[in-house]
């Protein structure tokens, strides 16, 4: 038994070393194979790092919107809400925790003696709540100051870092239109990208965003809830909701405007009613989107399920060129067969079975895919590294240098089995008269 596994060792050293001996051999036809695998797994490496790199920075942005949040929005002016509606939502639909009415705006600003131009974002004390957004500085408004409508003001990330080269300004002072307010808060930063822009905004109370646009309609409304289910549930409530307020519903009770209030919705106002749609029609179209209700974790969900497919596609364009790298060895080692049929010859008279040259043929295909792989892997991390540079959003796959990899050393042995069968079915006496 120890005599046997001796003497197959020392067969597959040999075929090892013949291997390389063959590779060597040839060093101008061996480098040209090697780089056709190369190709291809530097092109599946990098593609696919682009595709992650995408799908990554997707996610990320909808996810710094926070958890569970759900976004009611008017498309038209005409359907946007009064301020107090959200305070009426989140009574209706008992899985929101949190509801802010949303306003958008702009503003001049001055600290100073510089002046620029403001992005503001109205909204309520719960808005750290809702966007999951803690402060690195001072406080957040509370509900008084919204009642008061006070001038009070928490900066951005980027926003406060400019005003005073890092340090915190809470306490600070500046003016937006003309009015002075008093900065209490900075909020933590979320990066380039994320979040709307945040760190680049001025939030105020929304009753004094109104104010200050001369605005008495918000046309968003954020709402979270406590998990992803109550979510789903919430967003299918609203949207019933909408659509009896809206008139998309016929069979529910819609308020006239100068009429009374709804018996179920007192004190709401409605927009006139839209005439019935054709049966078989559903959701909230009217030609368009009045309203829309988006929640934000399925957003996410289908923005990571479209990017996964967009990477796959461009790993499966790519892994083209895996199968020419295949074919181009396996051309090689059908052109060293032919060239070497003497030398097989005379491996067969002095004793090397069909197994020892299928072995060796075998290990010479696997050693210019291996190589390949390896080289191909560097040359697409770097090319990904190269990609960033340039704006690219990247991210470095394992899973694409595995599959790059893999795929590689697979189709290197697949495309190398024929040729190592043809060599070792030459007949000893033909291949030595050859």
């Amino acid at each position: 038994m120890i005599r046997w596994i001796r003497s197959g060792w020392v067969r597959f050293w040999f075929s090892v070393q013949m291997a390389w001996h063959g590779i060597l051999a040839n060093p101008l036809r061996s480098a040209l194979t090697i780089l056709g695998v190369t190709i291809g797994v530097a092109a599946v490496v990098s593609l696919m790092g682009i595709g992650e790199g995408a799908r990554q920075a997707v996610v990320s942005q909808f996810k710094s919107l926070g958890a569970n949040v759900i976004v009611v929005k008017a498309t038209d002016p005409e359907a946007e809400f009064e301020a107090d509606y959200a305070a009426q939502v989140a009574e209706m639909v008992p899985q929101l925790q949190q509801v802010t009415p949303v306003v958008y705006g702009e503003a001049t600003v001055r600290w100073r003696r510089d002046r620029g131009h403001a992005q503001l974002l109205g909204v309520n004390s719960a808005f750290p709540e809702i966007r999951d957004h803690p402060l690195v500085s001072g406080h957040f408004f509370s509900s008084l100051h919204m009642e008061q409508r006070s001038q009070v003001v928490v900066l951005g990330y980027n926003v406060a870092k400019g005003l005073m080269g890092g340090r915190s300004p809470v306490g600070q002072t500046l003016t937006l239109e003309g009015r002075t307010f008093r900065i209490i808060g900075v909020l933590a930063p979320k990066g380039p990208n994320q979040a709307e822009g945040i760190d680049d905004k001025f939030v105020i109370p929304y009753t004094t965003a109104l104010q200050l646009t001369r605005k008495k309609t918000v046309p968003e409304i954020w709402g979270k809830a406590a998990s992803a289910v109550d979510a789903e549930l919430a967003t299918v409530q609203l949207g019933r909701i909408i659509s009896r307020e809206l008139g998309l519903d016929p069979k529910a009770p819609v308020r006239i405007p100068g009429g009374d209030d709804s018996p179920d919705m007192p004190g709401v106002p409605m927009p006139e009613p839209v005439p019935e749609k054709p049966e078989g029609t559903t959701g909230l179209k009217t030609g368009k989107d009045l309203v829309t209700i988006t929640n934000l974790n399925q957003l996410v969900q289908e923005a990571d399920k479209a990017n996964r497919v967009m990477t796959l596609l461009l790993g499966g364009i790519a892994a083209v060129s895996l199968l020419v790298g295949g074919l181009g060895i396996m051309n090689i080692m059908l052109v060293a067969v032919t060239e070497r049929t003497k030398e097989i010859g005379v491996r067969r008279a002095l004793g090397a079975t069909q197994g020892d040259l299928i072995v060796q043929f075998m290990l010479e295909a696997f050693y210019l895919s291996a190589i390949g792989a390896i080289a191909g892997v560097a040359a697409g991390i770097w090319g990904t590294s190269l990609f960033a540079q340039y704006g690219f959003e990247t991210a470095i796959s394992l899973q694409a240098i595995q599959i790059a990899g893999g795929v590689a050393l697979a189709t290197g042995l697949i495309f190398g089995v024929y040729p190592a069968i043809s060599a070792s079915s030459v007949p000893p006496v033909e291949a030595l008269r050859r």
